[in-house]
């Protein structure tokens, strides 16, 4: 009996798992695969790629709460960070992605990391972070980012305390 119950529940949480994760909407997937994208264009240091995923009217708010505001400004902005950090590397990694497909937008809830060499150290920042999507002639482009840390080891930088500007 005990044997039979093992396996229903495993059955049961087996047939649960993959008929969510086959539910994920088109809209989904496709920003799931904008966002692996953008993060592969920054590990390769690709400021004009990473570009396309924005919006003209781009706004990020970073974990260091600067603001930037316009796509080739933050274009600019990366192409200038590889430049003093060549080693530089970001990833964000989605958990939810929630879609309101009757105005083409999309909210994206994930964790981030941020890593690159200072002279007294390896720098690693981790956080949490949201994205607002829009659909744009058919496809998917982010409208604003906004980062908020929650570590940071290895460098004197992390005992700097960011300001509001």
């Amino acid at each position: 009996m005990i044997r039979f119950l093992i396996t229903i529940t495993i059955g049961t949480v087996f047939s649960y798992c993959t008929s969510t994760s086959s539910t994920n909407s088109k809209a989904e997937v496709e920003i799931r695969a904008a966002r692996q994208a953008s993060n592969q264009a920054i590990s390769n240091h690709d400021s004009v790629a990473i570009a396309e995923f924005w919006t003209k009217d781009f706004h990020i708010v970073s974990s260091r709460n600067s603001e930037l505001s316009g796509r080739e400004s933050m274009r600019q902005s990366f192409a200038q960070e590889f430049k003093l950090k060549p080693n530089v590397v970001y990833i964000r990694t989605p958990v939810t992605i929630q879609v309101y497909e009757n105005w083409d937008m999309a909210s994206e809830i994930g964790t981030w990391t941020g890593q690159w060499k200072e002279p007294d150290g390896l720098v690693k920042l981790t956080g949490t972070y949201y994205a607002k999507w829009h659909k744009l002639n058919s496809v998917w482009k982010i409208r604003a980012e906004l980062f908020t840390p929650l570590t940071c080891d290895g460098s004197k930088l992390c005992d700097q305390k960011p300001t509001l500007e």
